[in-house]
């Protein structure tokens, strides 16, 4: 095996833990705080402390690896500061002491995967391009890491309760901690005529400003699966088991399109990408909205999930290793992380909290497929920059 596979192993180990560590914390962490005797409202706030650390967070992490070269230090820090702060949810915190603790962990969780795609970017690159076969084989051990988890916990709350919410929490940190241990001690040479080289000039590019608008509202459309999805299904009558079985498809499909994805990937620009990804979430999300009793067609909505996260996401990537290359690639993982995840995240759980108090759950899902077809017109806009030949082709 060669040594940069060898290398790969621990960020595949990483990537496994970390899902693992998301694949039960983020679905039933609403119906562990509905469980504690809270609101819909005090749990959207809670559930969006995670994206409001999305704010800040990646980004002064990525400035930080990006100035010291440390990336993997910086990760084993945050590793360990999320465990200890994963030791606190035993105490019986009130809704702000709750929130203080979820904001520590968060804060120092957010970075984590903005950071191992950072360290690892040299190692899923062939002759300078972006490897999507080699990259793909890693981030699918992180979907499998997080389909075993949903499904099982799923089937563990159902049978014993949420109140095991914070042991899980515990273990799945303390993997997290162990794999961050094992990665190799990379460190990039830090050179002085690079050391500050600014982002400003990338960003005013204006199909990279187009870019950050796409993903911005296609991750805002996912904010109801994300926050709200386990909570809809409850109040639908779904059990445990089954919410559990649903986000597993999701997954399921997820894993079969990073094992396969350098068939297809090749077969259409990366910008072309972005257009099909979102005009399919506009497609999930009006079949969430409209007949999410009906199990079928649920079964095919979260199956579409291959394309609106699995194939956006390694798209999302590839354009960032593009127009982010270098020194600058700690500092545009960051940005993606807080333009796509951080505001849409506290955006979406704070007004789909006020619009499932009033109108309920369902009205957030229905909103989303409005936000989804922003995100495709932004979409088009950045493949009509990158193709202006093909988008002058394309019209009557």
């Amino acid at each position: 095996m060669p040594d940069s596979r060898k290398q790969l192993l621990p960020f595949a180990a990483m990537s496994a833990a970390y899902f693992a560590h998301i694949g039960f914390f983020n679905p039933y962490l609403p119906l562990w705080l509905k469980e504690m005797g809270m609101g819909l409202l005090a749990i959207s706030v809670l559930t969006s402390v995670q994206a409001a650390t999305r704010l800040f967070a990646p980004y002064a992490w990525g400035a930080l690896s990006d100035r010291t070269g440390e990336r993997v230090k910086l990760l084993r820090l945050g590793a360990a500061v999320a465990f200890a702060s994963a030791c606190l949810l035993w105490l019986n915190w009130g809704p702000v002491g709750l929130g203080v603790v979820l904001l520590v962990m968060f804060t120092h969780t957010s970075s984590m995967m903005p950071m191992s795609e950072a360290a690892m970017a040299h190692l899923v690159s062939q002759g300078g391009g972006f490897d999507a076969k080699r990259y793909g084989r890693v981030r699918l051990w992180g979907s499998l890491g997080f389909l075993v988890t949903v499904f099982v916990a799923g089937a563990w709350f159902e049978a014993f309760g949420m109140h095991h919410f914070p042991g899980w929490t515990v273990f799945s940190l303390g993997a997290v901690l162990l794999s961050a241990l094992w990665l190799p001690d990379l460190k990039e040479a830090v050179h002085a005529d690079h050391t500050h080289l600014p982002v400003g000039p990338v960003l005013r590019q204006e199909p990279v400003r187009w870019f950050f608008a796409a993903a911005f509202f296609h991750v805002l459309s996912h904010i109801g699966i994300y926050v709200f999805f386990s909570l809809y299904l409850d109040s639908l009558g779904y059990s445990k088991t089954m919410i559990g079985l649903l986000w597993a498809v999701s997954v399921a499909v997820e894993i079969v399109w990073f094992f396969t994805q350098s068939r297809w990937l090749p077969r259409l620009p990366l910008t072309a990408w972005l257009v099909a990804c979102s005009a399919a979430m506009v497609l999930r999300m009006t079949l969430t909205t409209v007949w999410a009793d009906v199990l079928w067609v649920l079964l095919l909505a979260q199956a579409i999930h291959a394309l609106t996260f699995a194939a956006h996401h390694t798209a999302c990537i590839a354009l960032l290793s593009h127009h982010f290359p270098g020194r600058l690639r700690g500092r545009g993982q960051a940005l993606y992380t807080v333009i796509a995840y951080g505001f849409p995240g506290v955006l979406g759980g704070l007004l789909g909290g006020v619009l499932s108090e009033r109108w309920g759950l369902q009205s957030v899902f229905a909103i989303s497929v409005l936000t989804s077809l922003v995100a495709t017109a932004s979409a088009y806009k950045v493949w009509r920059l990158q193709h202006p030949a093909k988008a002058q082709d394309a019209l009557p």
